[in-house]
Parts: structure tokens; sequence; C-alpha cells
């Protein structure tokens, strides 16, 4: 059967279907998604092409998975890239779908793997740690600056707030792990890497789900800390990394500025490179791939015996 990719506009209001030449403009609730449902069932072998948008996209991408449609999930900049290529700068819904097809037929991606509810929640937990602890970073931040004393009370009000946020998060964490063996399993693996604590394994489960079903290069370019080369005829620029998933390089931060001090290993590749002139960034930034590359390998192998 030929497989025909059809692109799905997603906003938070509308979903834009671009299906063997034709237009549907549907509204993104439950009546609009199981009519995108129908209007798919009429064009078997359709493979749906769409955006990661921020959120919006959960609720359809998942109707369409629990329906067995295929249903790839992509990288916006990606798409916007390939855009540019064909010469469109223009941006419509419309033509936002009709370019999410011609990527589809152009370069046929691998439908994204179903989330379990575990992973969902954990996800959800995990982010919104991280945000809870930047607005309490600010405000700790903004009080140093206060001298009207109501002003001073009200944010100290607020800063124990989320710090109890912070807090009840943390324990849903908890709980999340005693009633989900696997993940418990999962994380305890990496906790016995030197470096890596809990938040620090959670985070990486949460945002890097692919991690013990990779190779050593998938993990480097996923995690977005594989070193890409500039070069031209004969000249040779500084490598740097980019792209990937940023929330995991903010996960394995601070687990590489342990690690780099802590484990015997990735210490002693940290002041290799610090003796062979290296920044202190540079590497600690190997020290982070490294690292990501070891915990994939300690979840791919369960008989690695780590040695830290």
């Amino acid at each position: 059967m030929t497989t025909i990719y059809a692109g799905l506009d997603i906003a938070k209001s509308n979903l834009q279907l671009h299906l063997a030449g034709r237009f549907d403009d549907l509204p993104n609730t439950a009546a609009g998604q199981q009519r995108l449902l129908e209007l798919l069932a009429t064009q078997p072998g359709t493979h749906v092409i769409c955006e990661a948008t921020g959120g919006y996209e959960r609720a359809v991408v998942a109707a369409l998975q629990a329906a067995g449609i295929p249903v790839s999930v992509l990288n916006p900049a990606r798409v916007r890239d390939f855009a540019r290529a064909q010469g469109q700068r223009a941006k419509t819904d419309q033509i936002d779908a009709v370019v999410l097809s011609a990527y589809g037929q152009a370069f046929q991606p691998k439908p994204t793997a179903a989330r379990t509810a575990v992973e969902q929640q954990l996800t959800e937990l995990v982010r919104r740690r991280v945000q809870v602890i930047d607005l309490l970073v600010s405000q700790r931040l903004q009080l140093t600056g206060l001298t009207l004393p109501v002003m001073r009370q009200a944010v100290q009000r607020l800063i124990r707030r989320l710090e109890q946020d912070i807090a009840q998060i943390e324990a849903q964490l908890k709980a999340l792990r005693t009633q989900a063996c696997t993940l418990d399993q999962r994380a305890q693996k990496l906790e016995a890497i030197t470096g890596v604590g809990t938040i620090t394994a959670l985070g990486v489960l949460a945002e890097l789900p692919e991690l013990g079903t990779l190779n050593r290069r998938q993990t480097a370019a996923l995690a977005g800390l594989a070193p890409h080369p500039r070069e031209s005829g004969q000249w040779r620029g500084r490598r740097s990394i980019g792209g990937g998933r940023a929330p995991v390089r903010r996960a394995l931060y601070m687990a590489a500025l342990v690690a780099a001090r802590s484990n015997r290993i990735l210490k002693a590749f940290y002041q290799r490179l610090r003796a062979a002139g290296k920044p202190a960034k540079v590497a600690l930034t190997a020290v982070m791939r490294k690292l990501v590359i070891l915990m994939n390998h300690t979840l791919k192998h369960p008989n690695f015996v780590l040695q830290n």
C-alpha cells in the first residue's frame, strides 16, 4: 500500500489538514479530532505529519495513536528550514499544512512512538518543577532589590509558596517511582553513576525516553552534545554543539560538575582535556557527552558492570 503523507497544522483553536490535495479546517476539540479521524479513514495508508506546538498537539496525537494512525511529531525548526529551502517564505496555516505534507513525502520520517501514562506524568512533573524553580530564582533575585517592607513581605510569601510547591512536586515524583517499578529500576541504574542524583536521573528519563535504545552518536545528537565540524577547504573552524534537547543538557549540567570532581573515570577524562589546553567549558561539555552516553549504555546493557 502506498503511503499518503497528510500535513496537519495544529493551533490552539483549530486544525488545518492537507490530505491528497484537499484542505479541511477543523476545530481543535474532541469533536474536531473525531472528524479528523473520519477524514483520515477515507484514505487508507495515511501517515500524518505535524509539528510540536508547545502542548496543543498532545490530545490530537494521542487520538491518532489510539486509532492506529501513524503520526510523526517534528521539530518546527527543521520544517521551517525545509520550507525556506523550497523558497517558501510565506506562512499561513494552509501553507504550513502543505509544507508538512511535502516534508513527509521527501523524508518519510518514522512514526512517533506513543508515550505511556507514566512517561507523560513524569514529563509533566519534571517540567513543572523546572518552571517553579525558575520562578523561585527570579523572586529571590528581586527580593534583594526591594526596600519597601510591604513588597518584601509579599515576595517572601510567594517564595515560601514556591518552595512548598517544589516539595509537593518532588513528593509526587517519589510516589510515581513507587507506583511504576520499571521507572524506578531505570532511575536506580542511572543513580548508580557517581554524579547522577535523583533529579538528574528523572529529568533525563523524562526528556530523553529513548535512552537505552540508542547508539553513541544518536544519544549525543538527541542531547544536543555532538560537536559539529565547521570546515571549508583548508579552513578549520571551531567545532560547536547545537540543536538537540536543551532540557537534557540542563539536567546533565550539575551532574557533570559533580562527576568531573568525584567520578574516577570522568574526573581523569576532564583533567586530561584541561591539561591539553581545552577551556573548562569545553571540557565540561565533553564530560556531559560522556555522561549521557554512559547512561544510555547502562540502560541498554543490563549486565553492564559500572565502574565509577
